[in-house]
């Protein structure tokens, strides 16, 4: 069986364990049906997700032209606390940055490789932890906008990461850590004017991958070094496909890039 397409984030199903789907233009791969079988990924092209073009990939899945013109890669998604929105005020594209910006967000702590804070779309839970590898989260506070999510978060960055050891994650090498006593600690640092919106009774999410087996020294495949690589397909974590021989795919980092995937 082969199939080809421009690679985009694996879709998740909350599951036990987690479901994972590749989505191609006219066709898709349950991606935990391939456990255990030889799989084969090979690079055909570079196809901008904005403009459409066989061009150098250079973030997010962007060449470089539109991704320093579009509003889905301007600086406030990686820096919420960037966000004017909610002020009327324009970075890009007004319009789009009040779709985005103007909704629900929930900050949150994750259990990836060590304990994180992080910033989602409220409609993005719990997608935003299983894109992480994170084994367990909880939120800490529903906010109306990017903006005060990312002041909390800039303020709790002080005392948790905002990175996750991604060697760590795949080898599942996690600390056992209290979520809930990390939440409590962390309250009194939340900025005064987004003290209300911490959340007072919730419980731990925990997330389950479906992993056969965990690298013990992973090798990220690049495919502009390795454009044809074939393998055993181990485990899914994050969006990682993890191979008998150690190599891990990092599917979100390789957006924008056509291949061909066969298998057996």
């Amino acid at each position: 069986m082969n199939y080809q397409g421009v690679l985009r984030k694996m879709l998740t199903e909350f599951g036990h364990p987690i479901q994972y789907y590749l989505i191609f233009e006219n066709d898709f791969l349950n991606m935990n049906q391939l456990l255990s079988k030889t799989i084969t990924i090979q690079f055909v092209k570079h196809q901008c997700l904005n403009c459409g073009l066989d061009k150098p990939i250079y973030r997010q899945g962007f060449c470089k032209s539109c991704f320093f013109e579009i509003p889905q890669a301007a600086d406030w998604i990686m820096r919420p606390e960037l966000s004017t929105a909610h002020l009327d005020k324009e970075d890009r594209d007004l319009e789009y940055e009040k779709s985005v910006q103007l909704q629900p967000h929930i900050v949150y702590l994750a259990n990836s490789s060590n304990v994180k804070v992080g910033v989602t779309r409220k409609n993005q839970v719990p997608t935003r932890w299983i894109d992480q590898g994170a084994h367990e989260a909880i939120e800490i506070a529903e906010v109306p906008n990017r903006y005060l999510a990312g002041i909390i978060e800039v303020a709790l960055k002080g005392y948790v990461s905002d990175k996750t050891n991604w060697r760590s994650m795949l080898k599942n090498d996690v600390k056992d850590e209290s979520l809930e006593d990390w939440k409590q600690k962390l309250r009194a640092y939340i900025p005064e004017e987004a003290q209300g919106y911490f959340i007072q009774n919730n419980s731990e999410t925990h997330m389950d991958f479906p992993v056969i087996q965990y690298p013990q020294k992973p090798q990220s495949l690049n495919l502009s070094k390795t454009p044809n690589y074939t393998g055993k397909l181990v485990g899914i974590k994050g969006q990682y496909l993890i191979f008998e021989d150690d190599t891990v795919f990092n599917v979100r980092s390789n957006e924008g890039l056509v291949v061909s995937i066969s298998i057996g």
